[in-house]
This record gives C-alpha cells, structure tokens and sequence, in this order.
C-alpha cells in the first residue's frame, strides 16, 4: 500500500518557506521509494487551520519505503530545516501518515 505522510507546519514569520520547499522536494531525487512531494501555503476559507500556515506530502511507494525514509541522512538533514523554520520548532508541526 502506498504511504502519504501529511506534514503541517506554522511557520516562523521570518522563516525561508521557498528555501525549506526546495529542499524537501528534492529529497525526492535523493531517497528511494518517494513517489510525489507536494508542499504549498494554506489556502482554506474554512478557518480550522488552528495557526498551521504550510504543509506538504510525501508519497512513498510503500511502508518499508517510508522506513527507510525516516533514518535516512538526507531526510535528517532536511528535517533539521523544517523543524529550525517551524515557530517553537517541533511544536510548530503535525505530522500523520495513512495507507492511500
């Protein structure tokens, strides 16, 4: 079963979304096993966001893929940079995955 992993993000107002993007979805050229990263800034007029900004997918191949991910030193690296933009750092992100 394919593996989406959600990640959202309240980012610091100062923080280089564009820069934090571009590296994420590079990971993808760099890390077998992702199928597709999507990443963008909060568009809904539903109200909900509950102060979340940004988010972006993942989309592995499989679970062992997302696995493999989660170790890997490119994705640490990566993860670094999310969590040093995000306000408060890792209480500034949400993150769930599910089978698609």
């Amino acid at each position: 079963e394919m593996i989406r992993h959600v990640v959202l993000c309240r980012f610091r107002k100062d923080a280089d979304v564009a820069a934090v993007f571009a590296a994420i979805k590079s990971l993808q050229a760099r890390i077998d096993g992702i199928l597709a990263v999507t990443c963008g800034a909060d568009t809904s007029p539903e109200g909900l966001q509950k102060g979340f900004t940004h988010g972006f997918t993942v989309d592995f191949r499989d679970a062992t893929s997302r696995d493999a991910y989660l170790p890997h030193p490119e994705h640490q690296k990566v993860g670094k940079m999310v969590v040093a933009a995000a306000e408060g750092g890792i209480e500034g992100l949400a993150v769930i995955d599910w089978e698609v």
